[in-house]
């Protein structure tokens, strides 16, 4: 079913167009998921055996070979089933999928927990969360498109994102890394680091000055850089908190690419890193959310269960009072997800930067909180590997890192709330300038 034109509707009342389509893609789950996920012991991939299984040791670190398979099997199953493209025009294969649709169905998904129908390790799910393809809807020349668009809708390709850098973290405008013209070419030179998923991916979207001073929001310039490319150099995969890993750091030494290289406009490469964070943030905010129910609603179901000392843990204020506050906060964060994701969908990604900021920093803490109570409600259990809160709160973890950490997220309230900020256009790059980014 295509999304429908937005009309009025109180925010707490699913529409009906996507209460049917969250039915059928549950029913699809069970019919081809599910038994994909049993088969063969590919459950190895979720259970207690799960960091070990995904992980190919002898290589580094990196993602198994036949973790990252079966991840791609599904994606084929979800694609020709009609799931995996919901968020793209129908012109691209998809149902026009709003930014709202996207947050609730993010949401749906992870509050059924692990499993291969959606694995927030690596942004996996049946409901491909492909921002890479909007930003190549987007911004992508004629040439660009024509080569991406379907393999990147498929899901059988897809380029890494080089943005944060060694020594700047969260600043995205001190930035060393620079590319200056050469006859019709452009020369890259300098570092990035935390460049998540290069081990697979052909290009690497790679963002470096070219004009204007450090500080500067305007002359920041976005070039597809092929992984191929003389003089790019992989220097060493990161490990980290939840392993396997897929982050690099890596190093560019006079890399040549030609003009048709860049991506969007010259000298304005902050818009496209804007609206890259506007649209993942809020729907790594829904699926954060998810995570933190999934856990609420695993460690309410356990309390009532579980009786030492002869009555059940949920009897006792101790359990049910942390319990509530977590539920309750859930609460108000899905109105906020909701009515942000909204605005966005009507006046546009850029118009709603503070809720976005607001729902990605205390969604991603409210997570690592539910996954911290269940495993306290669990006890012993819940601090093993045979129960998924350790890895849940592993993961997330990260996303008070890596998606704007807390601090730079607060500070961009802080800016909009005290006047030092103000809500942009498309054509707006000063709040990107400020905005921060990954790591």
């Amino acid at each position: 079913m295509t999304r429908p034109p937005h009309t009025f509707a109180p925010l707490h009342e699913i529409p009906e167009y996507l209460t049917a389509f969250l039915s059928d893609l549950d029913a699809f789950i069970e019919a081809q998921i599910r038994p994909l996920e049993q088969q063969d012991d590919n459950i190895r991939f979720f259970d207690h055996r799960r960091e070990d299984a995904r992980t190919d040791w002898d290589r580094g670190g990196l993602p198994d070979r036949e973790w990252e398979e079966l991840l791609a099997e599904a994606r084929r199953r979800a694609d020709a089933a009609g799931f995996f493209r919901y968020q793209l025009p129908e012109q691209y294969g998809g149902r026009n999928g709003s930014i709202y649709d996207m947050a609730v169905i993010r949401e749906h998904l992870a509050v059924q927990g692990l499993g291969l129908h959606n694995d927030l390790q690596n942004e996996h799910s049946v409901v491909g969360n492909n921002v890479g393809l909007l930003l190549m809807v987007e911004y992508g020349t004629p040439e660009q498109q024509a080569e991406w668009i379907e393999p990147l809708a498929s899901g059988e390709r897809s380029f890494a994102f080089g943005i944060t850098e060694p020594a700047h973290g969260s600043d995205a405008t001190h930035m060393e890394t620079t590319a200056r013209p050469d006859g019709d070419d452009w020369i890259i030179n300098g570092e990035k680091t935390w460049n998540t998923g290069i081990h697979t991916a052909t290009h690497d979207l790679v963002f470096a000055r070219t004009t204007g001073e450090a500080g500067d929001g305007e002359g920041i310039t976005c070039f597809l850089v092929p992984t191929d490319s003389a003089g790019f150099e992989i220097k060493e995969f990161l490990w980290t908190f939840n392993m396997p890993t897929d982050h690099a750091h890596v190093g560019f030494t006079d890399v040549r690419v030609p003009g048709s290289a860049v991506f969007g406009e010259v000298g304005r490469g902050l818009q496209v890193v804007q609206h890259f964070f506007n649209e993942n943030r809020i729907r790594q905010a829904a699926a954060s959310l998810g995570a933190a129910q999934y856990c609420i609603d695993r460690a309410v179901a356990y309390a009532g269960e579980r009786r030492p000392f002869g009555k059940p843990l949920a009897a006792n204020q101790g359990i049910q009072f942390p319990l509530v506050e977590l539920q309750t906060e859930a609460a108000m964060l899905r109105a906020l997800i909701r009515q942000t994701t909204w605005d966005m969908d009507t006046k546009g990604a850029f118009s709603a930067s503070q809720q976005v900021s607001m729902c990605n920093y205390r969604a991603n803490r409210l997570c690592c909180d539910a996954a911290d109570q269940a495993m306290q409600v669990f006890g012993g259990l819940g601090y093993s590997r045979h129960e998924p809160f350790e890895h849940i709160y592993r993961h997330h973890r990260r996303y008070r890192i890596t998606e704007g950490a807390d601090e730079i997220q607060m500070r961009r309230v802080a800016g909009y709330m005290f006047g030092f900020m103000r809500q942009r256009s498309p054509k707006g790059v000063a709040e990107a300038a400020t905005a921060g980014q990954d790591g």
